[in-house]
């Protein structure tokens, strides 16, 4: 894992700012303290930072072929490297090294772009063909791994976290209000948009294939494959069987590394799940870490620390204390831009346990989005059962009333809240599911936001990311729409960044064995009623691993790596939040109104609503605006 840089002319063969690209790359020191490299030459800069974990001593970067001709800066991992430098090699290919790298330049100049389609592996990376003038850049299917790019005065500028780009002198830091919109809408700022108007990000699944002269174009090269039709009549011990032999599979390939690996152990099924195949691949030593709560209702520790047992590893925890106050402002420049998942702490935590023992730690993310695993799902499936058999019509004649009416009763037990599930039952199934995941409602956006930033959308709405994804695509069921927006936007724009950034924070690498392709794709096939049934979610991986996890860890209620922020607010971070909400970041920013920031602080401290979610966007959207306003 690394971090990686560059300056490319799109116009000409203008001089490279090689005080400039160091900048950028040191900027990025954190994602691989163990070296760095450059590549000079007129109209193209490449750097790079290392951290190293396969052939330590050659797999230096930049990275060339042959005559020099072809140089690559690479992120990430191919963890099927070894079979495709074989097929190189019978193709005349010369090796001078044993790492990942050098096998992006061979398929490169074997395949082209097509060469994309060959690797099994996150990554992020750029190659400059000198011979056919032609810069490519590609990111992994899944977007496990970054990457922002701008246009800059006729200069292609990019790296791995925002910081890079923004090194740049001319670089524009206009916000874009659309994007704002979409962070209270999201918690995070959803791909290709950042935060800023002129800056993107690299897509996941796409790449650029750019020549002197040519606009920039995207273009996409996979999609998860939940819009085609699911296996029919399958042998469900054969699929259990097969899931087993799967997820191993994909575990092993990412246990291979010179240096020390562990893994995430939150005491959910999906790290669980790596874990225990961890321990039947005959892994003798396994370090395992994990973070807990001081607040019971919070606290997972206690399963972690069964599978540890049972699975006989080497178990490190620690405990997050909610008075840890300066790590608020440390992840404002973790992040880069506005980021409200509050997860971000233990996750941050636990990356700093793990590096204390570990260079490479494997992870359980993507479990839920393959499997059905989030509490959504299952309220999505009971609405749209009744969706399916009322018209439009006739549900928004009966239960958009009764969702404007009903009160919104955060503090009544969860089977009186019902304010929500009856206004998605007045929407269609995209705008339901929108309605349920959003930070904050239509409603409460349009009294958050100022009169006058309300005029800079134009009338811009966050559901035009949704309907964006699924425009022109067909899904057997509701639930298949909902896991393709997840893996479109929730996962790489949430999840994967929060763990990205927060592990190469600590300059750790993360793998994530749920999330190899064919094993998502494998996962796709198989028929919802699998994964969701009855009520129970990841019904078909419980299943398969009742052998080898105990049933508490199994069938428990799932938790999530929540954090207690409703709590916090009402009392050690009270004044915190108080402070945040009166700054002037907020105030004079002309984005908000001021009035109904008082109210919903006054609302949430009094008990009367729960409005952390919003608060905590908010908190967070104010270290982000106190971060420019000293840049």
């Amino acid at each position: 894992m690394c971090g990686i840089t560059g300056l490319v002319d799109l116009r000409s063969e203008r001089q490279v700012s090689e005080q400039l690209l160091r900048a950028m790359n040191d900027s990025l020191f954190h994602r691989g303290p163990d070296g760095e490299g450059f590549h000079l030459e007129p109209g193209v800069g490449f750097g790079h930072r290392r951290l190293s974990i396969i052939d330590l001593e050659g797999g230096k970067q930049p990275l060339y072929n042959e005559d020099q001709s072809v140089v690559v800066t690479f992120n990430g991992e191919i963890f099927n490297f070894i079979e495709v430098e074989k097929e190189l090699l019978s193709r005349g290919h010369i090796f001078r090294t044993r790492c990942d790298t050098e096998v992006i330049v061979h398929a490169w100049e074997e395949w082209g772009v097509e060469c994309l389609k060959r690797f099994n592996g996150m990554f992020s990376f750029a190659i400059w063909d000198r011979n056919k003038r032609t810069l490519f850049i590609a990111r992994d299917r899944l977007g496990v791994k970054p990457l922002f790019y701008a246009e800059v005065d006729g200069w292609l500028v990019f790296g791995s976290e925002l910081k890079a780009v923004l090194k740049h002198p001319n670089v524009s830091r206009d916000i874009d209000p659309t994007a704002v919109e979409d962070y209270f809408t999201f918690g995070y700022v959803p791909d290709p948009k950042t935060i800023y108007r002129n800056i993107k990000k690299l897509e996941p699944g796409t790449y650029i294939c750019l020549q002197r002269g040519r606009p920039i174009k995207v273009n996409r090269y996979w999609d998860v494959p939940l819009m085609e039709k699911r296996q029919a009549g399958v042998d469900f011990f054969g699929i259990q069987q097969e899931l087993r032999d799967r997820l191993k599979e994909s575990v092993r390939k990412r246990m291979v590394a010179d240096v020390p690996l562990g893994a995430f152990l939150s005491g959910g099924i999906d790290s669980s799940a790596v874990v225990a195949m961890m321990r039947e691949l005959g892994n003798n030593k396994i370090l395992t870490c994990s973070i807990g709560f001081k607040e019971a209702q919070y606290d997972e520790s206690l399963y972690a620390k069964m599978v540890a047992d049972v699975k006989h590893t080497d178990h490190k925890a620690e405990t997050v204390d909610s008075s840890d106050y300066s790590l608020l402002d440390k992840l404002v420049g973790i992040y880069d831009e506005p980021y409200a998942d509050s997860s971000a702490i233990p996750t941050y935590r636990v990356c700093e346990l793990a590096r204390k023992y570990v260079t490479v730690a494997l992870s359980g993310d993507g479990g839920d989005e393959s499997f059905i695993g989030y509490r959504r799902y299952r309220l999505m499936a009971m609405e749209e059962s009744l969706r399916s058999k009322v018209p439009l019509a006739l549900r928004q004649a009966i239960f958009g009333p009764l969702g404007r009416w009903y009160p919104k009763l955060d503090w009544a037990p969860r089977m009186f809240r019902a304010k929500t599930t009856l206004q998605a039952l007045a929407r269609t199934t995209v705008d339901a599911y929108l309605h349920g995941i959003s930070l904050s409602s239509d409603e409460m956006r349009g009294r958050l936001f100022s009169a006058q930033f309300k005029r800079q959308l134009q009338g811009y709405s966050s559901r035009e990311v949704f309907h964006d994804h699924v425009k022109d695509k067909t899904f057997e069921d509701g639930l298949s729409m909902a896991q393709y927006l997840d893996f479109k936007t929730y996962l790489p724009g949430d999840i994967l960044t929060k763990v990205d950034r927060a592990s190469m924070a600590h300059s750790l690498e993360v793998r994530t064995p749920f999330l190899d392709y064919e094993f998502v794709e494998w996962a796709s096939s198989l028929p919802t009623d699998l994964k969701l049934h009855h009520g129970t979610g990841k019904y078909v991986l419980k299943e398969s691993l009742r052998k080898i996890l105990p049933n508490e860890v199994l069938f428990r209620k799932k938790m999530g790596f929540s954090v207690p922020i409703d709590v916090w607010f009402r009392g050690s971070l009270n004044e915190h939040i108080r402070k945040a909400m009166q700054a002037p970041h907020l105030r004079d920013s002309s984005i908000f109104d001021a009035n109904y920031l008082d109210l919903i602080l006054r609302q949430h401290v009094s008990g009367q609503r729960n409005h952390s979610a919003a608060l905590w966007s908010l908190l967070m959207f104010e270290g982000f605006m106190r971060s420019q306003a000293v840049a």
